[in-house]
Order: structure tokens, then C-alpha cells, then sequence
């Protein structure tokens, strides 16, 4: 049994590794649509799944083919190209009021682009940052309205409170 193991370990061990990559670069995406699903977003989970899914595929592609293995250099292209790319598609769900006085959608364009980065970090295979990097992310848009509403009131105030005592 234990040379059964052994022998599936050894012919198809990148395969699994390469399989578990793009399986959590999914996951990864798919969880941060989730939150945007919930929030009634134009771009939700199935999107932000392929999208950091589609990251982790080139990342893969881009540092190891057929045993191959690339330079850094060449990996920090593909990961240029990726984010460059991804500007356009998170550009694509920003939309502008029609009285252009109030812009919609930076989170969500933002999200393309966080998804995009939790693939390539788990294409990459550094699953603490594609963990912690989820979960902060789902922090931020779960808790960011209102601990962004909670520190203007905070600071707010005490802008208000120095400029009277300008002014007096």
C-alpha cells in the first residue's frame, strides 16, 4: 500500500499541487464575490472565482511548464500583465452618476483586482498570504462602511472642534 502511495506521490505530486493552486484561488475569489452577491454588486461570485482562477492560471503557466521553471523576472511580467489587464475589467463596473456627482463602483472594481491578486498569490503557492489576504479582504468589505462612518465622526469632530477654536 505504502509503495502505491509512494508511486502516486512521486509520477503525479505537481499535479495535485498545481490542482490544490487553482482549487484555493477559486475559493479565494469565490468568497470575496460572496460579499459583493450579498451587497447587491455587479460583480459577484462567480466572476471574482474566475477572475482570481483565471490569475492563478497564468501565473501557473507563466513560472512552470512541462518542468520547466521560469526566472523571477519573468513571473513578475505575468504578474504585471495580469494586474494591468484586470485595471480594465474593475474600470468597466465604475460607473458615474448621471448628474456626474457621484462615482459608483470603486469597491467593486477594487475587488477585480484584490481577486486577481488572491490568484496570483495562490497560483504562486503562498497560501498564508492567499489565506490572510481573504480574510482581510472580507474584513474590509464586511466592517468598512462602518468603521469608515465611525473614524469620520471620530476625526470629524475634532477638525470641527480646532477650527472654532481658530475662528474664536
Amino acid at each position: 500500500m505504502d509503495d502505491w502511495v509512494f508511486w502516486l506521490k512521486e509520477e503525479y505530486g505537481d499535479h495535485v499541487e498545481i490542482s490544490l493552486r487553482l482549487l484555493v484561488a477559486t475559493i479565494a475569489g469565490m468568497i470575496v464575490g460572496i460579499n459583493r452577491d450579498i451587497h447587491n454588486k455587479p460583480i459577484g461570485m462567480r466572476t471574482l472565482g474566475l477572475v482570481s482562477l483565471g490569475s492563478a492560471i497564468v501565473i501557473l503557466s507563466g513560472s512552470v511548464y512541462e518542468g520547466l521553471h521560469f526566472s523571477q523576472d519573468a513571473v513578475s511580467r505575468v504578474v504585471q500583465g495580469i494586474l494591468t489587464g484586470l485595471g480594465f475589467l474593475g474600470a468597466g463596473s465604475i460607473l458615474r452618476a448621471k448628474d456626474g456627482t457621484e462615482v459608483q463602483g470603486l469597491t467593486t472594481a477594487a475587488t477585480v483586482w484584490i481577486a486577481a491578486g488572491l490568484g496570483i498569490t495562490a497560483g504562486l503557492g503562498a497560501w498564508f498570504i492567499t489565506v490572510a489576504g481573504t480574510l482581510v479582504t472580507l474584513f474590509l468589505l464586511t466592517y468598512g462602511t462602518s468603521l469608515e462612518a465611525k473614524l469620520i465622526r471620530v476625526f470629524g469632530r475634532r477638525r470641527n472642534r480646532d477650527e472654532e477654536t481658530l475662528e474664536d
